[in-house]
């Protein structure tokens, strides 16, 4: 989920608003919607192999994900021709299933033996499934994603920085399992002056304007035991988005606001916190997996310098926040036809694999499940265990509306300091509550 960013990422390498294979458009040609990034570059260069062998050209509309969102939902919302196949945000499939925005793929998958059984199952039920837990596709996993940590190796491995940190805590300095353990370590590393230069403990996603915060905090608020309904009331949220525990976790995340992020750290996303780790700003770093491989390739904190971890468990559970997108056929397009073949290549299995070589996330099981998988890349294990433990916000119709009163609540009280913890989840669930009410759905 990266749905209505405000901030440029600067993190790949060649983003542009839009690209094309060839400056010719053809009769055939499909055009592929998506946000402008590393892992888009690595598709344009996949999918020359499904021009080669079905002769069908591919041209490609990326956007930057400042203006991702706006872009294509007003795409879609238009019944607008441009996209024939879309990677849309994974927020953004039950708005797209109810309005008709999207092709439903059930027949076609059972016409051409494509079995979301042969997925990993949180990308089935986040990408393709509305409603949720429902056999009902409209999309095919494409980008798997989820947040996750990464961290100073080098700085850890400092021999007088163990000795301290033991002597202190009582534990080995390495990746921390639990929330408590993450603490201590970012307070341990906070205006700590390494190599001549003062450091910080960690960088978190604090982001107002979009869906930063919300991307963080909910990460802490899973494993202290927040939930966004009654597992057997759908809607319910009382007690579950607002009990004493969830209150809890978000005190936690403001006191690791408060005491453990550089200066200025009050409005981060997905750029500004991979720049406070290449700057050599913190010991730790919250960020999606996407970010991975360009960190591990930065030849002043990569390499050996880093590591990587799964988010931390909490008092109430292991959880860590789904991001990543599914494939569409836009229902609009008068090349469906076309597009359902692209969707049938991609979903080939030394496809996958090549996606995955080439910098991309499969969520195909026959890749991520191969005993080769997690010593293809550093951080292969880490993205398999993250994404064992995913959960997701609400994939509602009107999930900005939701989205905009959570990034809303948790800011005013983690960076503005208004009011308290629990005061921020009630008034959280009344705003909730009005929204499903407008729906219809209370």
């Amino acid at each position: 989920m990266k749905s209505t960013l405000k901030l440029a990422l600067g993190l790949a390498s060649a983003i542009f608003a839009s690209t094309a294979v060839s400056n010719v458009a053809h009769a055939e040609d499909l055009t592929l919607c998506w946000a402008a990034w590393d892992p888009a570059n690595a598709l344009v260069e996949l999918s020359k192999d499904f021009t080669k062998q079905t002769g069908i050209g591919m041209k490609f509309e990326f956007v930057p994900w400042t203006n991702y969102a706006d872009r294509f939902l007003n795409e879609l919302n238009s019944h607008g021709k441009l996209c024939d196949l879309i990677i849309g945000d994974s927020q953004w499939i039950g708005g797209a299933a109810e309005n008709g925005h999207y092709v439903k793929l059930n027949d076609f998958f059972d016409k051409e033996h494509i079995s979301m059984d042969d997925f990993v199952p949180a990308t089935v039920v986040g990408y393709s499934e509305w409603p949720k837990n429902t056999p009902n596709y409209w999309a095919l996993p494409a980008m798997g994603d989820v947040v996750g940590w990464t961290y100073r190796k080098d700085w850890f491995s400092k021999p007088e920085l163990q000795k301290e940190f033991k002597e202190k805590y009582g534990w080995e300095l390495g990746p921390p399992k639990t929330y408590d353990q993450l603490m201590q370590i970012a307070e341990f590393f906070q205006k700590r002056q390494i190599d001549g230069k003062a450091v910080y403990g960690a960088s978190i996603y604090t982001e107002r304007g979009s869906e930063g915060i919300t991307m963080g905090v909910t990460n802490v608020l899973y494993d202290y035991g927040f939930d966004y309904q009654n597992p057997k009331k759908p809607y319910e949220m009382q007690g579950f988005v607002n009990s004493a525990d969830a209150a809890k976790g978000l005190e936690f995340y403001k006191k690791l606001y408060d005491c453990c992020t550089p200066p200025g750290s009050s409005n981060v996303y997905m750029g500004e916190s991979a720049d406070a780790f290449k700057s050599g700003q913190v010991a730790l770093h919250m960020n999606f997996a996407f970010t991975w491989p360009g960190l591990y390739k930065d030849e002043k904190v990569g390499g050996d310098k880093i590591g990587f971890f799964a988010n931390p468990a909490g008092p109430k559970g292991h959880f860590a926040q789904l991001g990543g997108q599914g494939i569409s056929v836009v229902s609009y397009s008068d090349k469906q036809e076309s597009a359902l073949k692209y969707i049938k290549w991609f979903a080939n299995k030394d496809v996958q694999a090549k996606w995955w070589a080439l910098g991309g996330y499969s969520c195909l099981n026959a890749v991520v499940n191969d005993p080769k998988f997690p010593s293809s890349q550093p951080y292969a294990s880490t993205f398999l265990e993250s994404m064992a433990i995913v959960k997701d916000f609400w994939a509602e119709p009107s999930y900005a509306t939701l989205l905009q009163a959570m990034q809303k609540r948790v800011h005013d009280y983690v960076v503005a300091d208004k009011g308290t913890a629990q005061e921020a989840l009630d008034s959280l669930v009344k705003d909730w509550t009005q929204t499903f009410q407008d729906d219809g759905k209370m």
